[in-house]
């Protein structure tokens, strides 16, 4: 292998591993505000939201899929479930309903 392309290598983990490692080195020991605690908590759902809306929308079998897709995980996020019950409680409720089809 090249040596350029194991510095790239080495200077990808460099670039990936910083964002990962500087919040526990900089906030180590410190609280954060709560506000700012509920803002960080939502961000798993909100992301979530942004990846797989488009996916409801543009769905090529039945539009009926990606409502009650999105109800369901809606409601799951709603009543507080964490992201990967809200995932998986969509994937449920979808196999029960293309079983009922």
């Amino acid at each position: 292998m090249k040596s350029e392309i194991v510095w790239m290598i080495i200077g990808m983990g460099i670039v990936t591993y910083l964002p990962r490692m500087l919040p526990f080195v900089l906030f180590k020991g410190k609280e954060l505000p709560s506000f700012l605690q509920g803002v960080l908590k939502n961000v798993p759902f909100a992301t979530l939201g942004a990846l797989i809306f488009p996916g409801i929308l543009f769905i090529h079998e039945d539009i009926r899929y990606g409502i009650i897709g999105a109800a369901a995980a809606f409601i799951a996020a709603f009543l507080g479930a964490n992201v990967i019950v809200v995932v998986l409680g969509s994937i449920a409720v979808l196999t029960v309903f293309s079983g009922m089809l």
